[in-house]
């Protein structure tokens, strides 16, 4: 694998053409001229209309809804690349689908994440660039390098500016698996950590067991970094106005918000539901109680760095 290629270029696909526009006009560079569409059958079609030989080529993709043909376009846009001579392939995939089975929680399960991470990697991509996977260990499932952003960096410091006086700020895990997330957010507003305990009876449901920490009479965040139908985040935040909170706001990196979500977001005590637009809302989705800060800035500051070979690290800060 080279070091990188002779100049940077970005190509989207169809998941998210608007966050890619971004990244781009962040870097001063115009979005690849591409086509992306659908035969007749159904297979994904891929027409790179300008050369990219010995470039560094930076693919923008979300795998979100339709997961499948968001991950089909991924995987043979990068092959067009491999096969036109890109000097180096970057997989620039904000979001990660199938992230969350990163396990066998029961008998016979897939582990789904690590074949879509051999299949990025058989598909031709030199290295990942991404943000929040659901679990971090997902970075060891991939033989490429990998970069992973935090959302936390972006969401906290508009916090800090909404509360500049957080005598009254609690910040709340929705899940015990969320709780180093959220400890990490309390520290960076320097404001204490609540937890709510949850038994989940079946997928995509949740019960709401226990608060433990002070919320009562507390301005309270919930800190998650997806919300996919929004059960377990707006049953968290009726049991925290249950158990005192005076107001409560909600925070993730990728808004999947599927199903019934945007209904239960609508008629939940939640004031503001803070999203990155590592996803691309649909209209119907952008409600008023949704707010959208751009990850682009954070993508594209990555993406230079990598081309330059410099630390991304310091991103994390």
């Amino acid at each position: 694998m080279i070091t990188h290629g002779k100049n940077i270029k970005i190509f989207a696909a169809n998941s998210n053409p608007d966050l890619a526009a971004k990244i781009a006009e962040k870097l001063e560079l115009p979005v690849g001229k591409s086509k992306v569409g659908m035969f007749s059958d159904g297979e994904v079609s891929v027409n790179l209309q300008e050369t990219v030989r010995g470039s560094d080529v930076f693919v923008v993709q979300s795998t979100s809804e339709p997961v499948n043909d968001h991950l089909m376009e991924l995987l043979i846009m990068i092959d067009a690349l491999k096969r036109a001579s890109a000097g180096r392939i970057t997989a620039v995939i904000p979001y990660m689908g199938y992230a969350r089975q990163d396990r066998k929680a029961k008998a016979r399960d897939p582990i789904s994440a690590k074949l879509v991470a051999d299949l990025i990697t058989t598909a031709g991509a030199d290295r990942v660039l991404t943000m929040d996977l659901h679990a971090a260990q997902i970075q060891g499932f991939f033989n490429i390098p990998l970069d992973h952003l935090l959302g936390a960096p972006i969401l906290a410091p508009y916090y800090a500016e909404k509360f500049d006086k957080r005598d009254d700020l609690v910040i709340v895990s929705p899940d015990l698996g969320s709780v180093t997330r959220a400890r990490n957010f309390a520290e960076r507003l320097n404001a204490p950590l609540a937890i709510i305990d949850k038994r989940r009876p079946m997928a995509n449901v949740s019960e709401v067991m226990n608060i433990i920490g002070d919320v009562k009479d507390k301005r309270v965040i919930l800190v998650d970094d997806m919300i996919d139908t929004a059960g377990t985040i707006t049953n968290g935040a009726q049991a925290l106005v249950d158990y005192g909170a005076k107001e409560v706001y909600a925070c993730c990196t990728h808004p999947v918000l599927s199903g019934p979500a945007i209904e239960r977001i609508q008629a939940s005590p939640i004031k503001e539901l803070l999203v990155l637009d590592t996803i691309s809302l649909p209209k119907e989705k952008q409600i008023d109680k949704i707010k959208t800060i751009s990850v682009a800035p954070v993508f594209a500051e990555a993406i230079e760095r990598i081309y330059e070979d410099l630390s991304v690290s310091t991103l994390f800060v």
